[in-house]
């Protein structure tokens, strides 16, 4: 039987239907494996380095499933209280923050109250009084929700005695496999696959990785910056912020607009404001021109636009689970593009031949002819 072009075709895109098809009805129970299998995936150069210092690979194993629950469970009991403190301190206080912004702007319309008619500036003062009552009501529902939410998420850590488990065994058994997987790829394009899975472990491993260290370095610089700068609920500001710098951007732009927004309410000193507005430009310095260049590099391949755009996909799609998958379908997606583009700009519909015909049914024609 001879496979043509648009057979194979067809395969790979009814094997992509149904893996999407399968994460969409699953994805309820895939997040501790998806979790183990991130977490294998991550350790796995630290596990082939122990290996080639003379450690078994079980021991290599247990040893980093150790170390990663160890890490893991001691995170959670250190930061949890201190963010959970936080945020329910955040909650109380937000009413209270909301009145006196719109206290500052119904002085500010007192001021220049000479100079518009007074029938204007009494709607506006109704205005924004019954905004303060709608803004108050809205945070405060708002944040309620982020806390059950919260309190659910929460709920998934029970999860921490599942994702060791499946971490361990990927971990353990990563490199069979691998190697079983390559036993199953079509013997034709199982040099072009493999070159492609190259191109994207790469990729991946100079963002997530990379990526993930820029996080946590800059989480912590911009928790201890605002907290010794004063700033109420600085901790939680700057881990939200640390955290959202996974996606590019948007860290930066959230924790300031927040900081800052906190310091406007909390200060009356503007040389406080510019501390706590100084602290992201600081930050921002650290990231573009040390922390990125040295820890990600300048090439990864993954714009930035997209990254955004695979994220929100992700998780609006599939949830948490998408939100995990989605960097890693956002580097397969892109280096299956560059690969068809690659072909394309050699085949006969870029270079203007005279045939039209595909060129894998073309060589089929040639060889039944010869």
């Amino acid at each position: 039987m001879t496979v043509t072009w648009k057979t194979e075709l067809r395969f790979w895109l009814i094997a992509f239907a149904v893996f999407f098809a399968a994460i969409y009805l699953l994805r309820g129970i895939l997040l501790p494996f998806v979790a183990g299998m991130a977490v294998a995936y991550l350790l796995d150069p630290v596990c082939d380095w122990l290996e080639g210092k003379g450690l078994s690979r079980a021991l290599a194993t247990t040893l980093l499933t150790l170390v990663f629950l160890l890490l893991a469970v001691g995170g959670v009991l250190l930061l949890v209280p201190l963010i959970v403190g936080q945020l329910t301190g955040l909650i109380a206080q937000v009413p209270g923050y909301i009145k006196s912004l719109v206290a500052q702007l119904q002085q500010l319309l007192q001021v220049i109250e000479t100079r518009f008619d007074p029938e204007l500036l009494a709607q506006i003062q109704g205005a924004l009084a019954g905004l303060g009552k709608k803004l108050v009501e809205w945070s405060t529902a708002a944040l309620v929700g982020l806390a059950s939410r919260g309190a659910a998420f929460a709920n998934l850590l029970s999860l921490v005695v599942i994702t060791p488990v499946v971490t361990f065994y990927l971990l353990r058994d990563w490199d069979r496999i691998v190697e079983r997987v390559d036993s199953w790829l079509p013997k034709h394009m199982a040099g072009e696959i493999r070159e492609q899975i190259g191109n994207v472990d790469r990729m991946l491993a100079g963002f997530v990785r990379g990526q993930s260290s820029v996080c946590l370095i800059l989480g912590v610089f911009y928790a201890l910056a605002l907290t010794l700068a004063g700033l109420d609920f600085g901790l939680l500001i700057g881990m939200v912020a640390g955290v959202l710098t996974f996606i590019p951007f948007v860290g930066s732009a959230v924790g300031l607009v927040a900081s800052v927004g906190m310091a406007l309410v909390q200060f009356d000193d503007w040389l406080r404001i510019g501390i706590v507005a100084a602290i992201f430009v600081v930050g921002q310095v650290l990231e573009g021109n040390f922390l990125t260049p040295k820890l990600v590099g300048d090439r990864v391949g993954l714009h930035p636009v997209w990254v955004i755009f695979a994220l929100l996909a992700g998780g609006f799609l599939f949830g948490f689970v998408g939100v995990l998958l989605a960097v890693p379908v956002a580097a397969v997606i892109g280096v299956l593009i560059r690969f068809m583009l690659s072909r394309y700009l050699d085949s006969v519909y870029y270079l203007g031949t005279a045939s039209s015909t595909p060129p894998a049914e073309s060589a089929a024609a040639d060889d039944a002819e010869a």
